[in-house]
Order: C-alpha cells, then structure tokens, then sequence
C-alpha cells in the first residue's frame, strides 16, 4: 500500500502533529517524505505527485468513505507499483471531513493553498461538492469528483467521475414500471441530490406512463421512518423510489422490512449499496430491492476479478465487497495518472486539454471513458437486484451510456467560461 499522508486537522505538521497521521506504509514524516504543508517539489516536476484526497472517515458518512478511502490507496499503490508517472510516485494526501460540509471547503483551502497538491479528489454527497468546487475553481487546482451523482455540473476545471442519474435511473424506472406497476412513491435525501434525485424519478414516471403518488424529504440526520412507513402503507404504491443517503437512512430499510412492505412491494434505487447498505443489513431486510449502478462485485470480467483480487488482499477476505463508489475512485486516480503521462506534465491546463483529448480506461466494471462535452462519464450501467448473500445479481446491462442529458445542456468546448450546475427545471 502506498504512502499516505493523513491529517486530522487542517494544521501544518511538524513534530507533535506527526503522531496524528495515519500510514499504510513506509514512513510518513521523515525520510524524504513530505512532511508539511506543501512543497514545490511538485509543480517543478521533482518530487511525488500529491493527489489531495477528501473522504469521510467519521460521521454520518463514514459508511461510504471508509472504503473509498481503501479504493484511494490501492489505486495509487497500483500505479507506483507499475512505476509511477512521468518517473514519479503519486502521494496521497487526505483529510477526514467528518461529515461536515464546512470542513470540506476548510480542507480544500488547505490542499489547495498550502499543502499545493497537484489534484484535489472527493466529496461523497453533491452539497460536499459543492462546497469544494468553488474552492478549487478559485485556486486553479484541478478537481475530480469520484461519486455517482444527480448531474448537471457544467465547469471546465472539474471531472465528474461518476454516473449521473440520467444514467442510471433512466433505464431503472420504466423497467421497474414495467414490471411492478405505475404508481409510485418516492423517499429521499433532504439536500440537493435528493431533491434532483426526485425529480428525474418524476420525470421518468411520466414519461413511462407512471405516477408519482407523494413525495417526502429525509434530512441526513434522520434515523425515525415510522411515519413514512405508515403513509407508504396508506398509499398502497406498486414501487418505492428510495434515493436516500448515509448511515442513518439504512433506519429506512429495516423499517420498510419490519413493516412486510419489501415482500409486496419492491424498491427501486439509484443509491442503495453505494453505502455498503447491503453489508449492513439482514438479507432478509434488503429484500426485492433493485438497484442501477455502473459497477457490482458480480460483473464477470476478468478486470473485475483481477479487482477483487488485489480488493481482499489489501483490506482482508471477510471484507465487504466493492462498490460503484469504490470503483469510481480506483478508476478516476486511473484516468488522471493515465492524464499527466499523456500530457507531460502536471500542469492544470495541460492536464485537462489530455483528459478532453480521449483519455478512457478498462475498470473493474467496464470501458470508462471522458466525454470532452461535458467532462462527465461514458459508463456500461447496470441493474442488479439483491440476493441472501449480502450482495447483487445482474438483471440487465446497457453498454456505453453516454450523459446524454448533460450532453443537451453543457458544452465546455464551445462554451468553456461556462461555471454552474444545470437542473431539470
């Protein structure tokens, strides 16, 4: 595993601070390895190439980060073991934003402006992208956000590494009509993917011939579904569309199962198992739930198992499988080492023009390829449905979706002053 930098507290580390760092290997503070708060090492061209990390290892997210953390290490332990770039080590240096998006814009200013790391990476919930990406854009540091996500965010100086809901719920929802019936009702985070989230899902009932019954908002915080439980049973909906996020909404699922609803009325998601929500749960509690994802442990290819290989070796045998989020990490480190080799440099501008000029690679769950358009992702998604052994079996796949809908409203390369995140309304 690679060495990795990690500091609790957005400070400069000298001797006291060295005891708080967490390593995977080698010897964090001392030795040659950087130690403080940015080196110009790394813009002249000498030195690591530092990839400033931001995961949530504590909070209501830490479910999601802890794990995509893992996937950090690995990637970057996976390229300096095929030699680095450009005769260079990536570096990772991380913060723990405790699930607090105040921390996220306070750790990306640290990254940015003193630690001078060559790419800032993370954010699991789009109100911690939020809060990152104008930090960036204001300091001209390169950002890659490695998270499925609701779409729209039109900026020339960020990668979204990660399906958009016009990607994945897009074929879930007419086929779950299809299948169960048009009447449903939807369950979602209280910020603003939820609330995106909710209204594709209006959106695409429609379209299907569906309708939405009601509509309710959880707060990340929330853990109580009682009520929502009682007017789902009143409603009597054919699906439920749960698009909710975190630790304390698996409250959700269980709630759902002890009420009997998961026998007779299953659940569509765009986020369920991103979280490990299905490590954690009963098998039993995660029934008939189905779920639209650019990666699952069960995809056949020999890149996945390849994957998984190196997955159990690193973290263990018993530990959970990966997932799209966890992928999505891997494969964005990836794509901007394969970036800086082909541009020569780690200079920003060089560096974006390399990854819009056709930069795509062979992951764990398929082709993933940049569209120069609107810096999103060109992914095979897939629907899976939930099994008794605490993981998916594949229903169906569509190969190569395109972001198509971003595709109609964002376009860097015609318009690259272009800065805000486009909405269905």
């Amino acid at each position: 595993m690679p060495k990795t930098i990690w500091r609790r507290r957005a400070t400069t580390i000298g001797a006291a601070a060295c005891a708080g760092l967490l390593t995977t290997a080698l010897t964090a503070c001392g030795g040659g390895a950087f130690s403080g708060g940015g080196s110009s090492d790394s813009t002249q061209g000498t030195g690591p190439i530092r990839i400033g990390m931001l995961l949530d290892q504590t909070g209501e997210l830490a479910l999601a980060g802890k794990p995509m953390q893992k996937a950090a290490q690995m990637a970057v332990a996976d390229v300096n073991g095929k030699g680095g770039v450009l005769g260079r080590k990536l570096e990772l240096v991380s913060y723990d934003p405790q699930s607090d998006n105040a921390k996220y814009a306070q750790y990306a200013n640290q990254l940015a402006q003193q630690d001078k790391v060559d790419v800032v990476m993370g954010g699991i919930t789009s109100a911690s992208r939020e809060a990152v990406r104008p930090v960036t854009d204001r300091a001209k540091t390169l950002y890659m956000y490695n998270e499925p996500y609701e779409g729209g965010v039109c900026d020339k100086n960020t990668f979204l590494n990660g399906a958009t809901l016009d990607q994945t719920i897009a074929p879930l929802m007419p086929w779950g009509i299809k299948k169960y019936g048009p009447k449903v009702y939807v369950v979602a985070a209280d910020y603003n993917f939820g609330h995106n989230a909710a209204k594709w899902v209006q959106k695409l009932t429609a379209d299907a011939g569906g309708t939405v019954l009601n509509t309710e908002f959880v707060p990340l915080n929330v853990s109580d579904f009682n009520s929502i439980i009682n007017h789902i049973q009143a409603a009597k909906p054919d699906l439920v569309a749960s698009m909710l996020v975190g630790t304390n909404h698996v409250a959700f699922y269980r709630a759902y199962a002890a009420a009997g609803l998961n026998a007779s009325t299953p659940i569509l998601s765009e986020t369920f198992g991103l979280s490990g929500e299905h490590v954690v749960l009963d098998p039993k509690e995660a029934r008939n739930i189905f779920v639209a994802a650019s990666y699952y442990a069960a995809l056949d290819r020999p890149e996945n198992a390849a994957f998984k290989k190196l997955w159990h070796e690193a973290n263990g045998a018993g530990y959970q499988e990966p997932t799209a989020q966890d992928i999505d990490v891997w494969n964005g480190i990836h794509m901007y080492a394969d970036a800086v080799k082909k541009a020569g440099s780690v200079e920003r501008t060089k560096v974006i023009q390399s990854l819009e000029g056709g930069i795509s690679f062979d992951g764990p769950g398929g082709a993933v390829s940049v569209d120069p358009k609107t810096h999103h992702t060109v992914y095979d998604v897939h629907i899976a449905k939930t099994n008794d052994t605490h993981t998916f079996d594949i229903v169906s796949t569509t190969a190569q979706v395109q972001p198509a809908w971003e595709q109609s409203v964002c376009d860097l390369q015609s318009k690259p002053d272009v800065n805000k995140q486009f909405s269905l309304d």
